[in-house]
């Protein structure tokens, strides 16, 4: 962690931040008050030491006024003039605890590591509000029948053990995200914080800026010295999304993130380490992107340890309706709405769509229909309209598609549809062993 050290004993200084240091934190110091709020004008600190009794002012008076330049400072009032009465004011005024000299290295560990563990929950108890705000984020990983898509969360839930790369591939809105966040929660890294980087969101320097942070003075804007993404992700998972749009000049730093699990802040010299693990992904194709040269053949490599592919929900037609009844749940629950599933007619247009945006845009069109419909089922007029003038999604009897097309999309909808291939191959009328074959020779 970043800590300062506000005492106006020279002695303290350097003994404290000796041990510090050795405990691998960051240290800087002030000896007075306005020294004090210089500093945290201008760097980013999780942890600050105040002495009560700073020159001529009371450490107790000015703690309010430092909490307000650096609300989430964890400050820990230190003195050697304890007392009962002492500790409970220095709590009322908002300090994380209270510290009597003379005190221990492993005194200062075990404070440090009770401002970690209240910070780890601090960034759970967010985590958990980010879900809730967005209901049914995660429904598609739980309602799924689809058997791609049960292979590919068996794979996924393996990979979770290990701290090895992985990189998502799909179009837009399949669920990467989602899928990159139950994979942190199965993982050991759970308790750690999930950090989100939106690769195409920011300009080359703003992004190089968000990833590995930057000190004061480092570009024009850079006011405060800032840590980055890859260290507020320490010990966690750090998700990059839409890899693919990655500016070439960045590409090597995060190399060599990947490589040597090192990197430097902008305008910093010094290398620091992380304790990260990289999850990515894109709607993009990387082989050609690495063929046309805007990415890097050696990072796609050390991206792709394992790989993931999300398939698109035209292609999960057994699932449509599963994951709409779980979104519905979620959505009427949260907003105290009636509304208990959906009219036949409904099921059927929603069936037919094509979805081309996917899980997220069936979640929008729930949402919707949610707000508006006025009875306890959703209707076809509850719907958009251009879900039933949308053409079918698949290749139909009568349109322009050979035997073996069709053939191949009625198998894999049953398959879909069907709980295990026993029960797909009766409906087919096909023996087991050669719905099998026909099922590993169309890839389905």
């Amino acid at each position: 962690m970043n800590v300062l050290i506000i005492d106006d004993d020279l002695g303290i200084r350097e003994t404290l931040g000796t041990a510090l240091e050795t405990m691998g934190h960051e240290v800087e110091a002030a000896n007075s008050r306005a020294a004090a709020e210089k500093k945290l004008r201008h760097e980013s600190f999780e942890v600050a030491f105040l002495d009560i009794r700073l020159g001529a002012e009371n450490g107790l008076d000015i703690l309010p006024d430092l909490l307000r330049l650096s609300p989430r400072l964890a400050v820990i009032v230190i003195t050697a003039y304890s007392s009962i009465e002492t500790a409970v004011l220095a709590i009322q005024r908002g300090a994380f605890d209270y510290l009597a000299k003379p005190f221990k290295p492993a005194q200062i560990a075990q404070m440090l590591e009770r401002v970690a563990k209240t910070r780890q929950l601090e960034t759970r108890i967010s985590d958990l509000e980010g879900q809730l705000s967005r209901p049914g984020a995660d429904a598609e990983l739980a309602a799924t029948s689809d058997p791609k898509m049960q292979r590919l969360m068996e794979v996924a839930k393996k990979s979770a053990s290990s701290d090895a790369t992985i990189l998502m591939l799909g179009e837009s809105g399949t669920g990467k995200s989602a899928l990159a966040r139950q994979i942190h929660h199965w993982s050991s890294r759970a308790k750690e914080p999930f950090v989100t980087v939106s690769c195409p969101s920011l300009s080359r320097d703003l992004l190089e800026s968000e990833l590995f942070g930057h000190m004061k003075g480092a570009f024009t804007g850079a006011v405060a010295t800032t840590w980055g993404k890859v260290a507020a992700a320490d010990r966690g998972t750090l998700f990059l999304d839409e890899i693919g749009e990655l500016p070439s000049e960045i590409q090597p730093k995060l190399l060599r993130l990947l490589q040597e699990r090192e990197y430097e802040r902008v305008g910093e010299s010094k290398i620091r380490m992380a304790n990260v693990r990289v999850i990515a992904a894109t709607n993009r194709n990387l082989k050609e992107a690495v063929a046309r040269g805007v990415f890097r053949e050696d990072l796609l490599y050390r991206l792709d340890v394992i790989s993931l592919h999300l398939p698109p929900l035209r292609e999960r037609p057994g699932d449509v309706l599963a994951i709409a009844e779980n979104q519905l749940q979620q959505l009427a629950r949260q907003s105290g709405r009636s509304v208990k599933g959906f009219t036949e007619g409904a099921r059927a247009v929603m069936e037919r769509y094509s979805w081309p945006g996917n899980i997220r845009e069936l979640r929008n069109v729930i949402e919707r229909a949610t707000i508006l419909t006025t009875g306890e089922q959703i209707d076809v007029t509850d719907l958009p309209s251009s879900l039933s003038e949308s053409p079918e999604k698949s290749p139909g009897v009568g349109g322009a598609y050979s035997i073996e097309e069709i053939e191949a999309e009625h198998i894999r909808q049953v398959l879909a549809r069907s709980k295990n291939l026993q029960q797909a191959a009766t409906i087919l009328k096909l023996d087991p062993t050669t719905l099998l074959r026909k099922r590993k020779s169309l890839n389905l």
